[in-house]
């Protein structure tokens, strides 16, 4: 059966705020969270970029729910063996209730220490590489590796996990897939495309979990919540490679002078039409989703906490 989270969105929110939302997310019946990992926020109108791993250890006092980052980017701005006792102490704090997304990255984030930006290919095999490394530290033994990107001389984890710690791969594209099969306890992609969930399957086996995520502007005035939406997140509407590809928040916001008020209004969910809401999210529980995590755009927090308690998740769950 699906599970339906919420999304903590470190681009748009200050830390206190985060907090906020995941407390309102628990005592409203979402039984999961899920949150970004960022250097940069996408544009200057979020605003925002605190530090997730701070946010992780916040939230393990916070709240009782699993969290998953979605998705750490493990191979530049940190080392996978730092990234890798990171997540491991979350894991501990969380009491094994913490699951590490992970991703090839954007340069938005990576390109802050002045390195190169690689192309996706070369991202893929220092992923493949970084996911190989964390494992190996994951079990508390001393480790050394001298690999192709990274090196790891006598490195131990004296805190490691507490049990398996799964590590989620994030794709958009059949190669991508397919590498996420191979390497991931699981599969992380935003859209609900049936066709990548399959790639996904044939490469990696049954049982591994498929996660997804979808942004919304819950309010009772469509007209404000589509303005809210065009003015913090024309960045989800970008095409292509761009926001892979496009390295400080002034370039995105050049790039979205070409995403309308039109485009969000047909492609984001807004609006206080609960049915809608219902349909958005139900679309990954029937591609094959079995996690998904609904982030709420915009100030209005508390109306969409009250909605989709009392209306939009008791009409998923039927």
């Amino acid at each position: 059966m699906t599970e339906y989270g919420y999304f903590l969105s470190c681009e748009e929110f200050t830390p206190a705020e985060l907090l906020d939302q995941a407390r309102r997310a628990e005592r409203a019946g979402f039984t999961r969270l899920a949150i970004s990992d960022h250097f940069h926020p996408w544009n200057d109108a979020q605003g925002n970029s605190p530090f997730v791993w701070s946010m992780i250890g916040a939230l393990s006092r916070a709240v009782d729910l699993p969290v998953t980052t979605l998705v750490t980017c493990p191979t530049m701005r940190l080392h996978p063996a730092v990234t890798a006792q990171a997540a491991a102490t979350s894991s501990v704090l969380l009491g094994g209730r913490f699951a590490l997304g992970v991703g090839t990255g954007e340069a938005l984030n990576e390109h802050i220490l002045g390195d190169r930006w690689p192309s996706y290919e070369e991202r893929a095999q220092m992923l493949e590489e970084a996911v190989a490394v964390m494992r190996e530290l994951f079990t508390g033994r001393l480790v050394s590796h001298q690999g192709v990107h990274y090196t790891v001389d006598n490195a131990r984890l004296y805190t490691p996990p507490d049990g398996p710690l799964p590590v989620y791969v994030s794709a958009f594209g059949p190669k991508a897939a397919e590498v996420a099969g191979r390497i991931g306890d699981g599969f992380v992609t935003m859209n609900p495309d049936t066709d990548l969930v399959g790639a996904f399957r044939e490469a990696g086996g049954p049982g591994k979990p498929v996660i997804g995520g979808v942004k919304v502007c819950w309010g009772a005035d469509r007209d404000k919540a589509v303005d809210t939406v065009h003015r913090r997140w024309p960045t989800e509407l970008l095409p292509g490679e761009l926001a892979q590809l496009l390295p400080t928040p002034a370039h995105f916001e050049q790039a979205s002078e070409l995403v309308t008020r039109e485009t969000v209004g047909r492609a984001v969910t807004c609006g206080d039409d609960a049915e809608r809401h219902v349909e958005t999210v139900r679309a990954y529980a029937s591609a094959g989703f079995d996690e998904v995590y609904v982030g709420q755009i915009g100030p209005d927090q508390e109306e969409f906490f009250d909605a989709y308690a009392s209306r939009v998740l008791p009409a998923l769950r039927g």
